[in-house]
């Protein structure tokens, strides 16, 4: 008749790691070597699991449970727990002003698949509106300077001026791709409500518009068609899904009249968007909720300076560059901040 064996009196403490990274102690049984165990390692004796043969119900018991819990503890991390941790890192980016990481934090957010929260979406939209809208803003200041030097006749300088140009465009042509890519990808396919939908549609519109501000020929043709049809389809969600002052609402009619006045060379048709998007919103601004009443009435003022400007341009020819610089829609979380001094020869305002 087999001997019980008494509960051991030897135990070992091992630090591992656990599914959430944190030190978890686990206490691992270190039994007597005998000459019948057969330990998982093939020796008589030392750490390890002896055969179920001769050992006790309690001891078996225990050898389960240490497998379920090694089993556990070397799972990969849950994709919630990547989540949070990688939109941590990415507010520490944009506190620290260092936009390209964040949005290297925030792609991989959007790539672990799954609808992104508001708070994840409009993290995301701000750190590519930064990256991009650094190099924008240098790219009209090179082109103004490159123009002046064309126009003085002197060639000494525009030469590398057109390089400095280029290589910024290229740099312009990479974010701009990359975001895309992220949305057809990952965002759009996820896109479970109309605001989602909308608003991937309408980041879309804008980097493929973007792409049109400093593409000529073929290139400019399709990256205009591409935003077009990008903020045509974010339209027709939005006016099915969305009021009329729903703030993403309004952004896309500000962008999209940007879009309208900057790429097409159609002021009449940016006139007519954004007076409708303006009149359709005034007519129910009395049911606007308090929780989006700042964003809502911000963007209106957008629209209403733009159509200022617009409308007051017909009167008088001027070079593009000497006119003001037209409004786009920031993101929710930058349009919180104090609003920057619109770079030379920008664009129309218009929201990120």
């Amino acid at each position: 008749m087999a001997t019980e064996v008494s509960p051991p009196s030897h135990l070992l403490t091992f630090l591992l790691p656990s599914a959430a990274h944190r030190p978890v102690r686990l206490l691992l049984l270190l039994h007597h070597p005998s000459p019948r165990s057969g330990c998982l390692n093939g020796s008589s004796g030392g750490l390890g699991l002896a055969s179920t043969r001769w050992r006790p119900s309690w001891m078996q018991a225990i050898d389960s449970s240490l497998l379920s819990l090694l089993s556990y503890i070397t799972m990969p991390p849950r994709p919630s727990i990547l989540t949070d941790v990688k939109t941590f890192l990415a507010r520490l980016c944009e506190q620290a002003e260092r936009y390209d990481e964040m949005v290297t934090y925030m792609k991989e957010v959007a790539k672990l698949g799954g609808e992104l929260s508001v708070d994840e979406r409009n993290l995301l939209s701000v750190a590519y509106k930064n990256v991009v809208g650094t190099r924008r803003a240098s790219w009209r200041i090179i082109s103004s300077i490159e123009q002046k030097e064309e126009s003085k006749g002197s060639d000494k300088h525009v030469g590398t001026i057109r390089d400095y140009r280029n290589k910024i465009e290229a740099e312009l042509e990479r974010v701009c791709q990359d975001v895309l890519d992220v949305l057809d990808e990952a965002l759009i396919p996820n896109a479970a409500t109309g605001e989602s939908k909308v608003f991937y549609h309408k980041m879309k519109g804008d980097y493929h518009r973007y792409l049109a501000e400093f593409a000529s020929g073929e290139k400019r043709k399709g990256a205009a068609t591409a935003a077009h049809d990008a903020y045509k389809s974010a339209t027709d969600v939005a006016q099915t899904e969305l009021t009329p002052t729903h703030p993403i609402r309004l952004g896309l009619a500000l962008n999209f009249s940007v879009f309208y006045y900057e790429i097409l060379n159609s002021p009449e048709r940016a006139c007519h968007l954004a007076k409708q998007a303006f009149d359709d919103a005034i007519a129910e601004l009395d049911s606007l909720s308090e929780e989006s009443y700042r964003d809502s009435t911000l963007i209106m003022q957008l629209l209403r300076d733009n159509l200022t400007l617009w409308t007051s341009s017909d009167s008088a020819e001027g070079e593009p560059a000497a006119q003001e610089a037209p409004k786009e829609e920031k993101p929710a979380e930058e349009a919180e901040k104090k609003e920057e001094a619109a770079p030379a020869a920008a664009p129309a305002a218009e929201q990120s």
